[in-house]
């Protein structure tokens, strides 16, 4: 697996993220928090490297040189299939985050179901990650980073029309996710879990 004549290795996520995303200022507070917290949660949970890549790379097709249709997890998701990333890191990115219900409203249905399908368990880790970092990196509810997304988008916009389909099954995600990990309902919420600390 090659990335511009290296192989592929799962450690080189952060640098990727941030070379792509860092002047893209909230984008970039997002993901370096969502990506501090897979990094914890290695530690302390044995996330696994496969899923603590893609959370780093979840946003990774927001960078304007990757965005082809406009719709961030495909567009991450080739570039990272182009760059050899293994399967369950490209489908992770592919469909994370209620990613199914956004492709149907922009008519990319078939083109995400060409991706890998990532496991369920791990699908479901990577949105409890997103869904509890808010668009500064400051760490937040699943519920109301819900709420914020509907609120920051018009009615009219596919991400509002997708959410506001997926709300219900994205918050069961997350619920299955902090089971699965074993972490308390206010995750990442309480005194010594704070996004970004370490």
């Amino acid at each position: 697996m090659r990335q511009n004549g290296a192989m592929w290795e799962s450690d080189q996520a952060p640098r990727l993220a941030q070379r792509c995303l860092e002047d893209l200022g909230r984008r970039w507070q997002h993901v370096r928090s969502v990506g501090q917290l897979a990094d914890r949660l290695v530690a302390d949970v044995g996330l696994p490297e496969d899923v603590r890549a893609a959370a780093w790379l979840h946003d990774l097709g927001y960078a304007p040189k990757l965005a082809l249709t406009g719709f961030h997890p495909l567009d991450g998701a080739v570039y990272l299939s182009r760059c050899g990333a293994p399967d369950e890191v490209v489908g992770l990115v592919a469909w994370h985050t209620g990613a199914v219900w956004e492709a149907a409203e922009r008519g990319l249905s078939d083109r995400l179901a060409r991706m890998p399908e990532p496991s369920a368990k791990w699908l479901d880790v990577v949105t409890l990650i997103d869904l509890v970092t808010g668009p500064d990196g400051v760490a937040t509810t699943p519920e109301k980073r819900v709420a914020e997304i509907l609120g920051r988008y018009e009615a009219s916009h596919p991400v509002h029309r997708a959410v506001k389909f997926s709300g219900p099954e994205l918050l069961a995600s997350a619920a299955r996710a902090r089971a699965i990990l074993g972490l308390s309902d206010e995750w990442p919420l309480g005194s010594a879990e704070r996004v970004g600390e370490p």
